[in-house]
Protein backbone atom coordinates (compact mmCIF):
# COMPACT_ATOMS: atom_id res chain seq x y z
CA UNK A 1 0.00 0.00 0.00
CA UNK A 2 1.07 3.25 -1.03
CA UNK A 3 -0.69 5.54 1.34
CA UNK A 4 -2.99 4.58 4.50
CA UNK A 5 -6.27 7.15 4.56
CA UNK A 6 -7.59 8.31 8.07
CA UNK A 7 -11.02 9.77 7.54
CA UNK A 8 -13.79 10.98 9.53
CA UNK A 9 -17.41 12.39 8.95
CA UNK A 10 -18.07 16.36 10.01
CA UNK A 11 -20.28 18.33 12.18
CA UNK A 12 -20.41 21.04 9.70
CA UNK A 13 -23.30 21.18 7.16
CA UNK A 14 -20.74 22.43 4.34
CA UNK A 15 -18.70 19.18 4.57
CA UNK A 16 -18.80 15.66 3.71
CA UNK A 17 -15.66 14.47 4.68
CA UNK A 18 -12.17 15.53 6.35
CA UNK A 19 -9.40 12.86 5.52
CA UNK A 20 -5.18 12.85 5.82
CA UNK A 21 -2.59 10.50 4.93
CA UNK A 22 1.21 9.66 5.05
CA UNK A 23 2.69 8.12 1.83
CA UNK A 24 4.26 4.71 3.38
CA UNK A 25 6.59 4.33 -0.04
CA UNK A 26 7.09 6.20 -3.20
CA UNK A 27 4.49 4.51 -6.02
CA UNK A 28 1.72 5.39 -8.83
CA UNK A 29 -2.11 5.05 -7.66
CA UNK A 30 -5.45 5.72 -9.47
CA UNK A 31 -7.07 9.16 -8.83
CA UNK A 32 -10.05 8.02 -9.31
CA UNK A 33 -13.58 9.75 -10.53
CA UNK A 34 -15.01 12.17 -7.61
CA UNK A 35 -17.92 14.46 -7.58
CA UNK A 36 -16.87 17.39 -4.89
CA UNK A 37 -14.48 19.60 -4.89
CA UNK A 38 -12.00 19.68 -2.11
CA UNK A 39 -9.58 21.68 -0.56
CA UNK A 40 -5.83 20.08 0.10
CA UNK A 41 -3.01 20.94 2.63
CA UNK A 42 0.05 19.66 1.39
CA UNK A 43 2.76 19.54 3.94
CA UNK A 44 6.64 18.66 2.12
CA UNK A 45 10.55 19.41 2.99
CA UNK A 46 9.47 22.14 5.69
CA UNK A 47 6.73 23.97 2.99
CA UNK A 48 3.16 23.96 2.95
CA UNK A 49 0.31 24.67 0.49
CA UNK A 50 -3.23 25.03 -0.06
CA UNK A 51 -4.54 23.89 -3.10
CA UNK A 52 -8.14 23.75 -4.36
CA UNK A 53 -9.40 20.42 -6.15
CA UNK A 54 -11.94 20.15 -8.52
CA UNK A 55 -14.46 17.08 -9.42
CA UNK A 56 -12.66 14.67 -11.29
CA UNK A 57 -14.62 12.98 -14.02
CA UNK A 58 -12.86 10.11 -15.19
CA UNK A 59 -10.17 7.90 -13.25
CA UNK A 60 -6.41 9.23 -14.06
CA UNK A 61 -3.34 7.45 -13.17
CA UNK A 62 -1.05 9.80 -9.97
CA UNK A 63 2.36 9.40 -8.96
CA UNK A 64 3.24 9.68 -5.17
CA UNK A 65 6.93 10.80 -5.09
CA UNK A 66 7.92 9.94 -1.63
CA UNK A 67 7.55 9.10 1.91
CA UNK A 68 8.50 12.98 3.23
CA UNK A 69 4.98 14.59 2.67
CA UNK A 70 1.37 14.65 4.55
CA UNK A 71 -1.78 15.40 3.28
CA UNK A 72 -4.97 16.85 4.33
CA UNK A 73 -8.05 17.26 2.76
CA UNK A 74 -11.69 18.97 3.46
CA UNK A 75 -13.95 17.20 1.10
CA UNK A 76 -17.05 19.69 0.70
CA UNK A 77 -21.02 18.81 0.04
CA UNK A 78 -22.47 18.69 -2.78
CA UNK A 79 -24.01 21.89 -3.57
CA UNK A 80 -21.57 23.73 -1.54
CA UNK A 81 -18.94 26.01 -3.61
CA UNK A 82 -16.78 28.85 -3.39
CA UNK A 83 -18.46 31.55 -5.58
CA UNK A 84 -15.13 33.47 -6.86
CA UNK A 85 -13.84 29.98 -7.61
CA UNK A 86 -16.75 27.58 -8.70
CA UNK A 87 -15.78 23.68 -8.73
CA UNK A 88 -15.97 24.09 -12.72
CA UNK A 89 -13.55 26.23 -12.91
CA UNK A 90 -10.45 23.75 -11.06
CA UNK A 91 -12.47 20.54 -12.14
CA UNK A 92 -9.96 17.41 -13.94
CA UNK A 93 -6.81 18.32 -12.70
CA UNK A 94 -6.91 22.12 -12.82
CA UNK A 95 -6.27 22.75 -9.84
CA UNK A 96 -5.43 26.28 -7.96
CA UNK A 97 -2.84 26.15 -5.23
CA UNK A 98 -3.20 29.29 -3.41
CA UNK A 99 -0.76 31.85 -3.01
CA UNK A 100 1.29 31.66 0.52
CA UNK A 101 1.03 34.43 2.67
CA UNK A 102 3.54 35.16 6.02
CA UNK A 103 3.69 32.51 8.39
CA UNK A 104 1.89 29.47 8.34
CA UNK A 105 -0.82 31.24 6.19
CA UNK A 106 -1.98 31.50 2.42
CA UNK A 107 -4.47 33.95 0.90
CA UNK A 108 -7.86 33.49 -0.13
CA UNK A 109 -10.07 36.28 -1.99
CA UNK A 110 -7.75 38.79 -0.41
CA UNK A 111 -7.21 37.67 2.95
CA UNK A 112 -4.37 35.66 4.79
CA UNK A 113 -6.15 32.17 6.41
CA UNK A 114 -4.02 30.13 8.68
CA UNK A 115 -3.53 26.57 6.84
CA UNK A 116 -6.65 24.38 8.41
CA UNK A 117 -5.66 20.98 10.17
CA UNK A 118 -7.09 17.83 10.40
CA UNK A 119 -8.83 18.67 14.20
CA UNK A 120 -10.13 22.18 13.02
CA UNK A 121 -11.60 21.84 10.16
CA UNK A 122 -14.85 21.88 10.66
CA UNK A 123 -13.75 25.79 12.44
CA UNK A 124 -12.01 26.56 9.69
CA UNK A 125 -15.03 25.96 7.27
CA UNK A 126 -17.59 27.89 9.49
CA UNK A 127 -15.09 31.09 9.14
CA UNK A 128 -15.17 30.70 5.64
CA UNK A 129 -19.25 30.30 5.57
CA UNK A 130 -19.30 33.42 8.25
CA UNK A 131 -17.45 36.03 5.84
CA UNK A 132 -19.69 34.76 2.78
CA UNK A 133 -16.63 32.82 0.96
CA UNK A 134 -18.67 29.72 0.66
CA UNK A 135 -22.16 28.99 -0.55
CA UNK A 136 -24.62 26.22 -0.94
CA UNK A 137 -27.01 26.10 -3.72
CA UNK A 138 -29.95 23.82 -2.59
CA UNK A 139 -31.32 23.01 -5.91
CA UNK A 140 -28.41 19.99 -6.16
CA UNK A 141 -29.97 18.13 -3.77
CA UNK A 142 -33.28 17.89 -4.03
CA UNK A 143 -32.47 17.76 -8.21
CA UNK A 144 -30.44 14.74 -6.95
CA UNK A 145 -33.25 13.21 -5.35
CA UNK A 146 -35.80 13.77 -7.46
CA UNK A 147 -37.44 16.55 -5.16
CA UNK A 148 -37.94 19.15 -7.73
CA UNK A 149 -40.76 21.50 -7.12
CA UNK A 150 -41.72 24.57 -9.28
CA UNK A 151 -38.47 24.69 -11.05
CA UNK A 152 -37.40 23.53 -14.77
CA UNK A 153 -35.09 21.14 -15.41
CA UNK A 154 -32.89 23.44 -17.25
CA UNK A 155 -33.38 25.69 -14.40
CA UNK A 156 -32.01 23.22 -11.94
CA UNK A 157 -29.22 22.10 -14.47
CA UNK A 158 -27.61 25.72 -14.43
CA UNK A 159 -27.76 25.79 -10.76
CA UNK A 160 -26.27 22.26 -10.91
CA UNK A 161 -23.55 23.36 -13.39
CA UNK A 162 -22.80 26.36 -11.25
CA UNK A 163 -22.81 24.55 -7.91
CA UNK A 164 -20.54 21.70 -9.13
CA UNK A 165 -19.14 21.98 -12.31
CA UNK A 166 -21.03 18.97 -13.67
CA UNK A 167 -24.74 17.98 -14.58
CA UNK A 168 -26.87 15.88 -12.67
CA UNK A 169 -26.46 13.03 -14.91
CA UNK A 170 -22.57 12.64 -14.54
CA UNK A 171 -23.05 13.40 -10.75
CA UNK A 172 -25.32 10.04 -10.39
CA UNK A 173 -22.47 8.12 -12.65
CA UNK A 174 -20.01 9.07 -10.80
CA UNK A 175 -21.59 8.24 -7.42
CA UNK A 176 -22.83 5.14 -8.60
CA UNK A 177 -19.21 4.07 -9.67
CA UNK A 178 -17.83 4.69 -6.64
CA UNK A 179 -20.77 2.72 -4.48
CA UNK A 180 -20.19 -0.26 -6.90
CA UNK A 181 -16.65 -0.23 -6.37
CA UNK A 182 -17.11 -0.01 -2.54
CA UNK A 183 -19.90 -2.81 -2.46
CA UNK A 184 -17.29 -5.26 -4.33
CA UNK A 185 -14.66 -4.48 -2.01
CA UNK A 186 -16.47 -5.39 0.68
CA UNK A 187 -17.47 -8.57 -0.45
CA UNK A 188 -20.61 -8.18 -2.81
CA UNK A 189 -20.35 -10.30 -5.70
CA UNK A 190 -20.72 -8.92 -9.38
CA UNK A 191 -23.69 -9.66 -10.35
CA UNK A 192 -25.22 -8.37 -6.86
CA UNK A 193 -23.62 -5.34 -7.52
CA UNK A 194 -25.10 -4.82 -10.76
CA UNK A 195 -28.53 -5.21 -9.23
CA UNK A 196 -27.66 -2.93 -6.35
CA UNK A 197 -26.51 -0.39 -8.41
CA UNK A 198 -28.71 -0.55 -11.21
CA UNK A 199 -26.57 -1.17 -13.76
CA UNK A 200 -28.15 -2.65 -16.60
CA UNK A 201 -25.87 -5.81 -17.04
CA UNK A 202 -22.14 -6.73 -16.50
CA UNK A 203 -21.39 -5.05 -19.24
CA UNK A 204 -22.67 -1.99 -18.24
CA UNK A 205 -20.47 -2.51 -14.87
CA UNK A 206 -17.09 -3.15 -16.52
CA UNK A 207 -17.51 0.24 -18.80
CA UNK A 208 -18.82 2.39 -15.55
CA UNK A 209 -15.62 1.35 -13.55
CA UNK A 210 -13.21 1.66 -16.06
CA UNK A 211 -13.80 4.52 -17.19
CA UNK A 212 -14.57 5.95 -13.44
CA UNK A 213 -12.44 3.46 -11.06
CA UNK A 214 -9.46 3.04 -13.69
CA UNK A 215 -10.15 -0.85 -12.95
CA UNK A 216 -12.68 -3.81 -14.06
CA UNK A 217 -14.45 -5.39 -11.39
CA UNK A 218 -12.56 -8.57 -11.51
CA UNK A 219 -9.24 -6.13 -10.97
CA UNK A 220 -10.98 -4.49 -7.84
CA UNK A 221 -12.32 -8.37 -5.92
CA UNK A 222 -8.68 -9.37 -6.49
CA UNK A 223 -6.72 -8.08 -3.70
CA UNK A 224 -3.73 -8.92 -4.69
CA UNK A 225 -3.80 -7.64 -7.93
CA UNK A 226 -5.50 -4.61 -7.83
CA UNK A 227 -4.07 -1.13 -7.48
CA UNK A 228 -4.24 1.49 -5.20
CA UNK A 229 -6.80 4.09 -5.38
CA UNK A 230 -7.77 7.66 -3.73
CA UNK A 231 -9.93 7.97 -0.93
CA UNK A 232 -13.09 6.09 -1.45
CA UNK A 233 -15.51 6.86 1.68
CA UNK A 234 -18.53 4.82 1.68
CA UNK A 235 -21.29 6.47 -0.37
CA UNK A 236 -25.21 5.93 -1.22
CA UNK A 237 -26.03 6.26 -4.70
CA UNK A 238 -28.69 9.05 -5.78
CA UNK A 239 -29.19 6.52 -9.05
CA UNK A 240 -32.43 4.53 -8.61
CA UNK A 241 -32.87 1.46 -10.99
CA UNK A 242 -34.84 2.71 -14.44
CA UNK A 243 -34.06 6.28 -13.99
CA UNK A 244 -34.60 7.94 -17.41
CA UNK A 245 -32.67 11.16 -16.37
CA UNK A 246 -29.26 9.45 -16.36
CA UNK A 247 -27.43 9.57 -19.80
CA UNK A 248 -25.57 6.48 -19.56
CA UNK A 249 -23.06 6.38 -22.39
CA UNK A 250 -20.50 5.08 -20.17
Amino acid sequence: MICAFEERPSDSPWVERVWRTHPERAGSFTSIAASRWEMVVTRCQGETTMTVRGPETIATPAECQGTDAEFFGIVFRLGVFMPHLPPGDVMDRRDATLPAAAGPSFWLHGSAWHYPDYENADTFVERLVRVGLLAREPIVEAALQGQLKDVSLRTAQRHLLRATGLTQGAIRQIERARYATSRLQHGASILDTVFEAGYFDHAHLIRSLKHFIGQTPTQILDRGRSEQMSLLYQTTPFLLRGDSSVDDKQ
